[in-house]
């Protein structure tokens, strides 16, 4: 399965938001190696924040690397593949913030890299899908702190 949003996602527990939904739209990506999607729609309680528009964005983006690169020919003398090159895939959102009332929009952005070595998507599957499962699940059960962290600094 790709990366999709089937147009509702839930978000995760933040202070001061309730039920947060967001509704996508299909948009336009930044590149041809991108998927991504504009949020059109709020739901649940989340008072002073904005849908995406022209002026101030919220869009999430999912991007694969644009060649994908494979493992290297071993060593002839050694056996050893001394350069691992990597696929790197990202999910980029993007928010419109205001840094100072009455002051132009700034962009938030949001970004997870997942650096893949050449070879480990065929050799390993299951360590990398167990990696993905580990960070996902981190940044799930620490939603509301990180979103404390990034309004409050304290770690």
């Amino acid at each position: 399965m790709s990366i999709t949003s089937d147009g509702t996602i839930t978000g995760q527990a933040q202070t001061g938001l309730t039920s947060p939904t967001y509704t996508t739209t299909v948009d336009v990506a930044p590149s041809a190696n991108g998927k991504q999607w504009a949020i059109t729609a709020l739901g649940g309680t989340q008072t002073g924040v904005d849908a995406h528009s022209v002026s101030k964005p919220f869009t999430v983006s999912a991007f694969k690397p644009t060649v994908m690169r494979q493992l290297g020919t071993p060593n002839p003398v050694t056996g050893v593949v001394t350069s691992v090159p990597r696929n790197t895939y990202k999910i980029i959102t993007r928010k419109g913030v205001n840094p100072l009332t009455g002051q132009p929009m700034a962009t938030m952005l949001i970004t997870t890299s997942i650096e893949v070595p050449a070879g480990g998507d065929t050799v390993d599957p299951e360590d990398v899908r167990a990696a993905v499962s580990l960070h996902l699940g981190f940044l799930v059960e620490n939603s509301a702190g990180i979103g404390d962290t990034c309004v409050n600094g304290i770690l």
